[in-house]
Parts: C-alpha cells; sequence; structure tokens
C-alpha cells in the first residue's frame, strides 16, 4: 500500500467533548499511510474525550486553533461528538479556520455531528453530504443535499454518520487526503 500520505501534515480540530474513536481511528489511520497530525483546539493542554456519554481518555493539544494557519496544513479531520462541534461553531477563530479551509479546497473529513461547524461556516450549501441523524435537517436548511450513507465524497469532503461507518470513513480520508487539494484540479 505504500504511505500514500508522507509528508502531509493533517489538522485534527476538536474540544471538550469529542466522540473519542471518531479522533483516535481516523488518526490512527493517516498516520498509519504516513501523515504527521497535530491535534488543534480552542484551548491549551488536554481535551477531554468521549464514549458516547461517558469520559474517555484526555489528548494533548499540540497548538490553538487560533493561532494556526491553513498553509501548514494539507487536510482536516472535524471528529463529532455532541459537545465539540457545539462548542467549537461558537468560536470565531476556529469557524474562520474551517470556512477557510473548505474554501481553499484542500480535503475535510467530518464525520457524526462534525458538520455542525461546517454549517456555522456556511460551506456545505451544494455539497452532498451526510451525518447524524440529528444534524441532516441543519444541513439540509444550510443548503446540502443529505443522503444516508455509510461515507459520501463530493469535491474533497468525506463525511460519515457514525462511529460504525469509520472503517469506510477512514479508507476515504485516506484516499481524498493523498489527491491532494481538490481546487486545483
Amino acid at each position: 500500500m505504500g504511505m500514500p500520505l508522507r509528508n502531509k501534515t493533517i489538522a485534527i480540530l476538536a474540544t471538550d467533548g469529542f466522540e473519542q474513536v471518531e479522533l483516535t481511528e481516523p488518526k490512527q489511520a493517516v498516520e498509519q499511510a504516513g501523515a504527521t497530525t497535530r491535534i488543534l483546539s480552542l484551548k491549551d493542554g488536554e481535551i477531554q474525550g468521549m464514549h458516547h456519554d461517558k469520559k474517555g481518555d484526555t489528548f494533548k493539544v499540540d497548538a490553538l486553533v487560533a493561532d494556526a494557519s491553513i498553509d501548514d496544513f494539507d487536510a482536516l479531520i472535524l471528529p463529532g461528538g455532541v459537545a465539540n462541534p457545539d462548542a467549537l461553531r461558537l468560536d470565531q477563530a476556529a469557524v474562520d479556520f474551517v470556512r477557510d479551509f473548505t474554501n481553499s479546497g484542500k480535503p475535510i473529513g467530518v464525520i457524526c455531528h462534525g458538520p455542525w461547524i461546517m454549517v456555522e461556516a456556511d460551506v456545505v450549501g451544494g455539497r452532498t453530504m451526510t451525518a447524524w441523524p440529528s444534524v441532516r435537517t441543519d444541513l439540509r436548511n444550510a443548503g446540502a443535499e443529505v443522503v444516508d450513507e455509510e461515507v459520501v465524497t463530493d469535491r474533497g469532503i468525506v463525511s460519515s454518520r457514525n462511529p460504525d461507518d469509520l472503517p469506510a470513513f477512514c479508507r476515504k480520508i485516506v484516499e481524498e487526503f493523498a489527491e491532494g487539494n481538490h481546487a486545483t484540479r
């Protein structure tokens, strides 16, 4: 299989309350494909993962999203969990980062409740996406075409519904991230 993501740096944007497996499995998949990952957050220190409604592990934050530049990253992962994207969409630096990243054409993997921040960034209109069922109305209201499929790809945005979709999601983000910037193709 090789190392299709060698020399690529992937941002993972998360804060307290992320669904742990939606961060750890995609992180592991892109690292196994050769990428370097960096966790960006709203605060320094560590962020709290969740196993649905129970606390999971904590994870070290590599940098503040407010200090991050999209130019330093080749792709972006947006894990879900209910509290995580809800908090992220209230932070202007996080919203701006996601908006700028999407508008750059660089690939993004987003799962479960993760699309909430993309809705807030006003970047889902005209795209076909999927998400956790309670997020689908928000996507539709923001102009996305919503489907109920395991993994959906539209112009470099890979979306999935829930942790059960992670095997397909992880395979697809590695493929899309290897293809690179979709604005230049």
